[in-house]
């Protein structure tokens, strides 16, 4: 009866090894054994509001995976079933189920990016987003100023408002995210330069100062030009002369200019004229990089009211008219 009993003993414990053996092995293949991709880099992405028995059939059927079950029973085993966040990801192989349970919970998600440029108009900026397939077109049909609302600017116009820099975001999200950090990073700048403006500016408020950054934007790409530009500005504002900026002439005339800026353009009266009308136009022209909002709360100590391009992107300075027709006839003959 007692060597009945250690046997039987025996081959319960050895039963019990066995399938603490197998059940190793199932959970080393199962689990942590790597998985060969059929493509990599390869995507993946979880819906909001998605239940985790389609999260593992998806990620079982796109080979991500072995099975679906596994996949469950790891999850839940330990407590993260609820825990697996949306977005986009991106896997490359290979990887095994503990991985991607690992990414998945960890919101590890795929990023992407896209660069607003120095320069551009709200309408260029516009179709950058709308081109980007990495983002979700909230956007599209709607007008400016519902886009406006939808990022919480109180401005009336969109021109010049959005910070031009590279924002990184999850794939699929959404237009209206970029906008808003681009909107609120473009305030963040703006209230901070402000804040640091020279006295007895000839510009009086942010926006004024948004405003003219623009311009000096488009006049100038050369950095150490830039105080200049804005010194010569705000010299002939505060003479009552007009600015007389090509760029604003040129975004007023919209689809109008065909490239060439001809002196009947320069007579054409419009609200972006600023050769028949005196101050600054009513909202900038295009999106101001920082070293250009600096210069226009900043300007360079100069007596000069004019400045005519070298042909290599830098300008010449000058006091007077007479020295200003001389500066341009001679750029003018190199070119």
């Amino acid at each position: 009866m007692g060597r009945h009993n250690l046997r039987l003993g025996s081959w319960l414990i050895g039963s019990i090894l066995l399938a603490l053996c197998v059940a190793m092995a199932w959970i080393g293949t199962r689990w942590f054994l790597p998985v060969e991709l059929s493509r990599s880099p390869q995507e993946f992405e979880v819906r909001p509001g998605t239940s985790l028995r389609t999260i593992a059939g998806e990620l079982a059927a796109e080979g991500l995976v072995p099975d679906a079950l596994s996949f469950i029973t790891l999850a839940r085993l330990l407590g993260r079933e609820g825990s697996i966040k949306a977005g986009s990801y991106e896997f490359s192989g290979p990887v095994s189920a503990w991985n991607v349970l690992q990414r998945l919970t960890r919101g590890d998600v795929a990023l992407a990016e896209i660069t607003l440029l120095e320069g551009w108009s709200f309408k260029q900026l516009r179709k950058a987003l709308d081109e980007h397939p990495g983002l979700r077109h909230d956007t599209a049909g709607r007008s400016e100023a519902e886009i406006l609302a939808a990022v919480g600017a109180t401005e009336t116009s969109a021109e010049g408002l959005f910070f031009p820099d590279t924002y990184y975001f999850s794939k699929g999200s959404s237009d209206i995210q970029i906008l808003k950090r681009a909107y609120h990073t473009m305030q963040r700048h703006l209230e901070q330069v402000w804040a640091s403006r020279a006295p007895n500016l000839a510009v009086s408020s942010p926006y004024e100062a948004l405003i003219l950054a623009s311009i000096i934007e488009k006049e100038t790409g050369v950095q150490a030009d830039r105080p200049m530009v804005s010194g010569v500005f705000h010299n002939r504002l505060r003479l009552g002369m007009r600015l007389q900026s090509d760029p604003t002439v040129i975004y007023g005339m919209g689809e109008a200019f065909d490239g060439n800026l001809k002196r009947k353009d320069l007579s054409s009266d419009h609200d972006y004229n600023t050769y028949t009308r005196a101050g600054l136009p009513p909202t900038p022209i295009a999106l101001p990089g920082l070293a250009s909002l600096e210069a226009a709360v900043r300007p360079a100590q100069t007596r000069a009211l004019y400045f005519v391009s070298r042909g290599d992107g830098t300008s010449e300075f000058s006091e007077t008219l007479a020295d200003h027709n001389r500066a341009v006839n001679r750029y003018q003959r190199q070119r």
